[in-house]
């Protein structure tokens, strides 16, 4: 890349994809761009994958390019059609749509031939050696790996017996087929990889037709070669594969696609690895996958965010070449930008005392006209009705008041949103002690729109006791107390950092209102936080608080 290149593309502050990207185009090297997105339908994607979708599909739109949707199906073990479904749900509901869906299933002839193509040039062999074997054979970073004593098989005889594990002759791990290339290599990946082992299961596309599967660093650049991917971006752990991938490209002589690593993404009081989040759904840590504690997609869609606010959390990350742990709180920042514009607003009580008006008429009902969101004061409204029995949140009243208490104590006077303003006059305690009733008068000279206004230092929500509706609110904290899941010492277990608290189920009261929103989206209950209603259950899910902890 040139200099003055370089200075234009820091001028407009593109991050390094985008600027191979741009020379690429300027210099000729492409005249458009195809990337793709390669996951393994073995599990649900999380929020790391989230960020990865939307760099390869939104760098192909930016650019005019494609981006094709490719699944890594070379372990049937692993593998279901139950993944594929929810991978693609997932890419949907993130707002992208793929040129074209393959399969690496699709290229199993080929990448077949191509391993007898290895075979026939003297760059691959059949080993006998066992798994074990293998293992202790490769060497250590400081000292040689040990050859094979198959390694030197005749090319006869390699594809003789290649063709009899394709066919079927010989039992799981009794052969492998590995790349020869140099057991003294630096990069131990380099020390004669394996390229196809045996695995007597059935695939979820082919059936029982093969029975040898290619293994990823052998079938990644191949896949990627065939569809002619022009920039194949993986996460930074696959940099020490990117010469193995160049490698195989190489000596087939195929289209000459090229990988990029950028940083994965790491969350606070999170762990992002597939086999830790299976193991918390087999052992019922967690009510499945979707359960909106997870990092998954389908798990935080469920808790209530948003396509817009995860594809603003992925920009906010950036692309970088260094791994790095990003702030939970920025994802939820996110979220709050978004729904703060278009959310629509509601009163709900989750830890109630009664509140009773003693000069209000017994049995009349009042209703207050109050917009659906205070971004729109002339849009909907929706009608509040208000009582002589209300509730309130308990924190909102306080008998010892300190001095800068402005909600409701004895003598002391509120403003009830929407509504009259109230002055408290006595309270009932149960044995206990705990406050059962709280009595006020209100102000008739009040009411928002008619008469003086009158002004008063606090405010507060509520809902009509008779007229309320019930409804289970799930308050929802971090899944694991340690900010740094990563950083936890080598053999503690990670699942002693669980959160026992991650999960608090009220019941709560709601106006009637929220009932019929029809917004599809998360619902704010006023000086509360986001609630989102969860579609296996009807309870509302916590999504996020109002306040901001990340400054942006």
């Amino acid at each position: 890349m040139s200099e003055n290149t370089t200075e234009v593309a820091a001028e407009r502050n593109l991050n390094f994809l985008e600027e191979i990207i741009e020379n690429d185009l300027s210099t000729g090297k492409y005249k458009s761009i195809l990337t793709r997105f390669p996951p393994e339908p073995n599990g649900y994607l999380h929020i790391g994958h989230a960020k990865s979708i939307c760099l390869n599909f939104g760098l192909a739109k930016k650019y005019g390019g494609k981006t094709n949707l490719r699944f890594d199906d070379t372990n049937p073990v692993k593998e279901d059609t139950e993944y594929v479904d929810s991978i693609k749900e997932d890419i949907k509901w993130l707002g992208f749509e793929w040129a074209n869906e393959f399969y690496a299933s699709d290229y199993f002839d080929q990448l077949y031939l191509w391993a007898e193509e290895l075979i026939k040039k003297g760059l691959a062999y059949v080993d006998d050696q066992t798994q074990e074997e293998i293992r202790l054979n490769r060497g250590t970073v400081s000292q040689p790996g040990i050859e094979s004593p198959y390694r030197n098989r005749s090319v006869e005889e390699n594809l003789k017996l290649f063709r009899e594990m394709r066919d079927g002759k010989y039992a799981d791990g009794e052969k492998v087929l590995r790349a020869k290339i140099d057991m003294a290599h630096p990069n131990m990946l380099f020390r004669d990889p394996l390229m196809y082992r045996i695995i007597h299961a059935s695939h979820h596309r082919t059936g029982d037709k093969w029975c040898i599967y290619p293994m990823y660093d052998y079938a990644h650049g191949e896949c990627d070669s065939i569809e002619n991917i022009t920039h194949s971006i993986c996460t930074l752990e696959f940099d020490v594969h990117r010469p193995l991938y160049d490698w195989f490209i190489e000596k087939l002589g195929i289209f000459p696609s090229h990988q990029y690593e950028f940083a994965r993404l790491n969350l606070t009081y999170t762990v992002m690895s597939k086999r830790k989040l299976l193991e918390l759904v087999k052992n019922n840590y967690v009510d499945g996958w979707d359960d909106p504690r997870m990092p998954t997609i389908c798990g935080i869609r469920r808790r209530g965010y948003t396509p817009e606010a995860i594809r603003m959390f992925a920009e906010k990350v950036g692309v970088a070449k260094r791994d790095n742990v990003i702030d939970l709180s920025l994802l939820e920042w996110c979220l709050r930008q978004d729904l703060n514009a278009r959310a629509n607003r509601y009163m709900a009580v989750l830890n109630p005392v009664k509140l009773i008006i003693d000069n209000w008429e017994e049995g009349k009902v009042e209703y207050f006209d109050a917009p659906l969101n205070p971004a729109e004061p002339d849009g909907p409204k929706r009608k509040v009705p208000f009582t002589k029995e209300l509730l309130i949140e308990k924190e909102d009243f306080m008998e010892d008041a300190p001095k800068k208490y402005f909600r409701l104590k004895p003598d002391g006077e509120v403003r009830l949103k929407y509504a009259y303003i109230v002055k408290c006059t006595s309270f009932v305690k149960d044995s206990e002690g705990n406050i059962t009733e709280i009595h006020c008068t209100y102000d008739p000279d009040s009411k928002p729109g008619v008469g003086e206004w009158r002004s008063v230092k606090g405010t507060i929500h509520w809902v009509s006791e008779k007229m309320s509706d019930r409804i289970e609110a799930r308050l929802y904290e971090h899944l694991f107390t340690e900010e740094q899941m990563g950083a936890i010492p080598e053999g503690v277990d990670y699942k002693d950092y669980l959160n026992p608290n991650s999960l608090t189920i009220v019941t709560a009261y709601a106006e009637p209102a929220l009932k019929d929103d029809k917004s599809g989206i998360s619902v704010q209950f006023e000086r509360i936080g986001y609630f989102y209603r969860d579609p296996k259950n009807g309870a509302y899910n916590k999504a996020t608080g109002l306040k901001d902890s990340f400054k942006i």
